[in-house]
Parts: C-alpha cells; sequence; structure tokens
C-alpha cells in the first residue's frame, strides 16, 4: 500500500481518524481535570506524554506533509484535505496547549526530544529547498567529508541556537 492509496482510503471514509483527531484535545482536559490536585506527578507526566507522542507524530507528520506539497509538489491550498493536512496539526495545537495549562513540558519524559526531532526536520526541509530553488552545480575541489562536516556543523549550530531561544 502505498501513501496515496492510504490517503484515498481515508478520505473515503474520514470519519474515524477526524474523530480520534477531535477526541485527543477532549481527552487531554478530562485527563487535566483527573490530574487535577494529585500527588502523584510521575504517573500522570507519563500519562501526559503519551498524549503529547499521539498527538506530536501525526501532527509533525502533517506540518512536513503540506511543507512538501506547498513547497515542492506546488499543490494548491483548494486542494488541501482537512483530515489528513489540517485536522492533525490543530488537535496538536490544542492538545499542547491543554497539556501545557496543566502540567510544565519539563515533566513530561521525551519532551526535548520532540523539539529537537522537529528542529532537524525543519532544518533539513529548508536546506533541501534551498537546494531545488538554486540549482547549484558546484565543481570543487573541497573533499566531501569537509562538505559532510560543514552540513553537521550547521546543524549543531542551529540545534543550541534553538535550545537558547526556547
Amino acid at each position: 500500500m502505498t501513501l496515496s492509496q492510504l490517503f484515498a482510503s481515508i478520505s473515503q471514509n474520514p470519519w474515524q481518524l477526524a474523530s480520534v483527531f477531535m477526541l485527543m484535545p477532549v481527552i487531554a482536559w478530562l485527563v487535566g481535570i483527573l490530574a487535577h490536585g494529585s500527588r502523584d506527578v510521575k504517573f500522570w507526566s507519563y500519562v501526559f506524554a503519551v498524549l503529547v507522542y499521539a498527538t506530536c507524530i501525526p501532527g509533525i507528520f502533517s506540518v512536513c506533509l503540506n511543507i512538501y506539497l506547498f513547497l515542492f509538489e506546488r499543490q494548491s491550498i483548494w486542494q488541501a484535505n482537512i483530515v489528513l493536512q489540517f485536522l492533525p496539526m490543530i488537535s496538536m495545537a490544542l492538545t499542547l496547549m491543554i497539556i501545557k495549562s496543566k502540567i510544565p513540558f519539563s515533566l513530561i519524559p521525551g519532551f526535548g526530544k520532540i523539539s529537537g526531532f522537529l528542529t532537524l526536520i525543519f532544518f533539513l526541509i529548508g536546506v533541501m529547498w534551498f537546494l531545488d530553488r538554486i540549482h547549484l552545480v558546484a565543481f570543487t575541489y573541497v573533499p566531501f567529508s569537509i562538505i559532510l562536516g560543514g552540513f553537521i556543523l550547521t546543524l549543531l549550530a542551529i540545534r543550541f541556537a534553538w535550545s537558547k531561544l526556547f
């Protein structure tokens, strides 16, 4: 099954997936009510971590899919699939806002890994878009290992700057 076939299958019956994404903020709100006043912070931080990962993985995929479709495939906004392209992002944003009001993200295990992963994805998409647009052809005597090292140093610099920013 290809990604296109999966999207076509979901588009034929979107309510199952749409209901899951609409329930995520509601579940986060209910868990926040249940966790309010509890002394077992470690248990509730793991429950919130499951919710964060359950919404962030499809949300990040949706963001990457939209960037790819709009920048590289030049898809019109009028052709966008609301359930597959926008609902996961909206669900992720609402769920993260609700969770943030209940517990600090620093208490959620692995939350820093998601932000680092997102930074890496956006940087790589930006580099790919830049290289796609300039059509650069270079003949150089610089070894490929030096170019790769520069790329890795640039990634580390962006990651360091991102950690200082947030």
